[in-house]
């Protein structure tokens, strides 16, 4: 037994010397030399670090942030509206969907690399808009534009962000984003200017916010925006101290008070001022009218989030989008709303030139799989990825890009393609719900 402390480049089977032909040797005579069998490999330089030791998918994130970040900041990321169904339909659906592999396929040329707007990706996932990210993680906004750029993913930055969106871009010149839009044309238009004078390529409209949902879970943790310093508040981020210097007061004072800086073309009001508010007014007013006119001034890539419903799907055809974002918004607005995934084959079935991206209850490769099978060209994710941050940062979000990317990879293995685009809805078979 002593061979088991020896290093494992001694334990692979030694090279046999060719075999000769009447003295000859193998390969003179032109018979290739058997190759020697490898029985081992070296470790991967890119070992998880160890503080990392725990987060082996993507529902470990959340499970660590929930102690990491005061209720009222977990809550804000993690829950739903009212009753939770949006949130729960928008997961459960993935469970409704069994995989049907195909074997015995060569499958070593897997590629997970996507091409989406003339942009290849190197896997077919990003980073859907995270409002007040910069409030979760220090300099949260940042974090996620600069591991997906490391990534090479799409990050899309959040209308209701606290970091200015011309230093996000400069952080990350291929970041999309994304607007919660007013009915107001000429308040769209400065907006427009000023995202497009910046360089952004790929403009967002976010339309299923015509007015914030019912989220009950905020007001029983103590969260509202602005905030306001309740004996709640206040004793949750004592309680809570790496939140609290590490992200809050370290924010304070390296970068003043941190401000709703790009629902508009102009600076918006700081998040905790208490004589001012975020200007919501006439987001009720938002229609196909307004799409059109910033169809004709964007020049860009133009997509739509949150729609479900196939009708408005082709509406959005017929205003020359590029694409739209089905969603429920992460079950934050409509409950009980119909899950992405459930109206995704009948949207898929018509997309044409039309680009479809899915979010909402994303979290393993099988997940990305079953999307992609069903129809969509690209998928997004919020939480995971704003956990990852306040967790840790860039390497954070980084580990949790790899994860997922790591588990597409072997689980097209497992089912038997090489390209993404080989996927199909003979991969599937729907199953009734259970549980």
């Amino acid at each position: 037994m002593a061979t088991l402390d020896r290093p494992a480049s001694e334990l692979r089977t030694p090279e046999r010397a060719a075999p000769t032909i009447g003295g000859a040797d193998a390969t003179a005579a032109g018979i290739a030399a058997p190759q020697a069998i490898v029985t081992s490999l070296k470790r991967s330089d890119a070992a998880t670090p160890y503080r990392f030791r725990d987060l082996l998918a993507l529902d470990d994130f959340e499970r660590h942030a929930r102690k990491r970040l005061p209720p009222m900041i977990f809550q804000y990321v993690a829950g739903g509206v009212e009753t939770g169904s949006a949130l729960a339909q928008s997961r459960g659906a993935y469970a409704d969907y069994a995989l049907l592999p195909r074997l015995m396929r060569d499958t070593s040329g897997r590629d997970t690399a996507t091409t989406l707007f003339g942009q290849t990706y190197a896997a077919p996932f990003g980073i859907g808009p995270l409002g007040g990210a910069a409030f979760i993680a220090y300099r949260g906004d940042l974090v996620l534009a600069e591991a997906a750029r490391r990534m090479n993913l799409p990050m899309c930055l959040s209308a209701s962000s606290l970091i200015k969106l011309e230093d996000v871009y400069a952080q990350n010149p291929q970041a999309w984003f994304q607007g919660y839009l007013p009915g107001d044309q000429n308040r769209i238009d400065r907006l427009l200017d000023r995202v497009e004078a910046t360089g952004y390529r790929t403009f967002v409209v976010t339309a299923d916010t015509p007015t914030l949902g019912n989220r009950e879970h905020n007001t029983r943790s103590g969260f509202s925006m602005p905030i306001k310093v309740t004996p709640k508040v206040a004793w949750q981020s004592a309680t809570h101290p790496r939140w609290l210097l590490g992200t809050v007061a370290r924010t304070f004072l390296q970068h003043g008070a941190p401000h709703f800086e790009n629902t508009e073309a102009t600076r918006g009001p700081p998040m905790m001022s208490q004589g001012a508010v975020r200007n919501t007014i006439a987001r009720d007013q938002l229609s196909w009218k307004n799409l059109e006119a910033i169809r004709k001034r964007w020049s860009g890539n133009l997509l739509v989030k949150g729609l479900l419903a196939p009708e408005d799907v082709e509406i959005a055809r017929s205003c020359s989008v590029d694409g739209v974002i089905l969603s429920t918004h992460g079950g934050r607005q409509l409950d009980y709303a119909v899950a992405p995934l459930d109206v995704l084959p009948e949207i898929a079935a018509r997309k044409g030139g039309l680009k479809i991206i899915v979010d909402s209850g994303i979290r393993r490769g099988t997940d990305v799989m079953k999307a992609l099978a069903l129809g969509a060209d690209f998928v997004l994710l919020g939480r995971p990825f704003m956990f990852a941050a306040a967790l840790g940062g860039v390497a954070g979000v980084e580990l949790a890009m790899r994860i997922l990317k790591e588990e597409l990879n072997r689980d097209m293995a497992l089912i038997g393609v090489n390209r993404l685009s080989e996927l199909n809805p003979d991969f599937l078979r729907r199953i009734p719900r259970r549980g």
